[in-house]
């Protein structure tokens, strides 16, 4: 569901994204600020254990979305979005901060969603579900228990709910911006329903990843930590990131080789309406937005680059190794974002005692 820049107005995507921004200044300051959203695993020794699980499931989530699965007797495919499987695992505010670092990584290494459309695909696919769907829905679900049933009801319910505000975000988006291409009532109609598909599908998706990391190292649950979950892991903690970034590796480089050729839902939707899956734009800051994400584009739709804009074969799919290369910066890129928090904890508690 990532928005290309063709679909919002300058005025639209400055709008969205001072909103994203105040999102991730807010979740910044809670992971800071507050102790029971902050970056530790329990205290002691082990207070930063949370800063690599951001960097591994960024990862993963990196990984995991580019696998887009059909969805049958549509012609349309839809890949995860994370943010409740995140949200669950880090808490919303860290769960934010690293599908930002996720979503920036894709649009100015891959080309994936525009430069301006980078404030919305943050709103749409971030603070909908981790600050609305995640604490309102799935907490509540699983508040008096986390038997797998139980997960799997809240991961499946929540996802869809999140999943369909951010696509009515797309189409009010779009409304807003004026694209006479996308009628609301159109749009509306094909946005929902496809995204209501897709949800069940990302929720099924969550609710085995949580449970997987429920069997191997139950404190890693976010919402584990009220005291819900109980009993130790079969896995060290060490081994238990150490399996989940190999599960990322397996699905950015192997896995992703099979993902579905069809649309996702955003773009099948716009097909369907306007005849293409790519609205065109020009002029003024679209070709702006577009020459900078082609100057930082090393491998634009998950593949090598072409200097005569042909196919290209080589002995390594492209998308093997955007899948490998995309999930080690975007692992690199959440720690970065974690240490930073960390180091400005740590100096503001520092500051404040003298």
């Amino acid at each position: 569901m990532h928005m290309a820049d063709a679909l919002l107005s300058p005025s639209v995507s400055v709008v969205m994204s001072l909103a994203s921004v105040g999102a991730i200044a807010y979740s910044v300051a809670r992971v800071r600020n507050d102790d029971n959203a902050g970056l530790a695993y329990g205290a002691g020794p082990d207070g930063d254990n949370k800063i690599p699980v951001m960097g591994v499931m960024g990862a993963f989530v990196f990984a995991a979305q580019m696998i887009n699965f059909t969805i049958p007797a549509t012609g349309s495919s839809g890949h995860i979005g994370g943010g409740i499987l995140l949200a669950a695992i880090l808490g919303p505010y860290a769960a934010l901060l690293t599908l930002a670092a996720v979503l920036i990584i894709q649009c100015l290494f891959f080309a994936d969603g525009g430069l301006m459309a980078l404030g919305c695909n943050t709103f749409n696919m971030g603070v909908f579900a981790c600050f609305v769907a995640y604490p309102l829905i799935f907490n509540r679900i699983v508040k008096r228990t986390s038997g797998t049933k139980v997960i799997a009801l809240a991961s499946v319910v929540s996802v869809v709910v999140g999943l369909e505000l951010g696509a009515f975000g797309v189409v009010a988006e779009t409304l807003a911006s004026g694209v006479t291409e996308l009628p609301f009532a159109a749009f509306v109609t094909l946005m929902l329903p496809i995204h209501l598909a897709i949800g069940v599908v990302e929720g099924l998706i969550t609710a085995a990843a949580l449970c997987f990391v429920r069997q191997m190292r139950p404190e890693l649950l976010e919402f584990g930590s009220a005291g819900s979950i109980s009993g130790e892991g079969s896995l060290s903690f060490k081994k238990t990131l150490l399996a989940l970034l190999t599960l990322a590796a397996v699905v950015g480089g192997g896995l992703s080789l099979h993902a579905s050729a069809y649309p996702d839902g955003l773009e099948w939707s716009v097909e369907k309406i306007a005849g293409t899956a790519e609205i065109e734009r020009s002029g003024g800051v679209y070709d702006a937005s577009a020459g900078m994400r082609e100057a930082t584009a090393i491998m634009p739709d998950y593949d090598f680059k072409s200097s005569d804009g042909g196919e290209r074969e080589d002995l390594v799919p492209g998308t093997s190794v955007a899948g490998i290369v995309g999930g080690v910066m975007t692992l690199l890129l959440a720690c970065v974002i974690g240490a930073a928090i960390s180091a400005s904890k740590r100096l503001w508690s520092g500051n404040a005692k003298a």
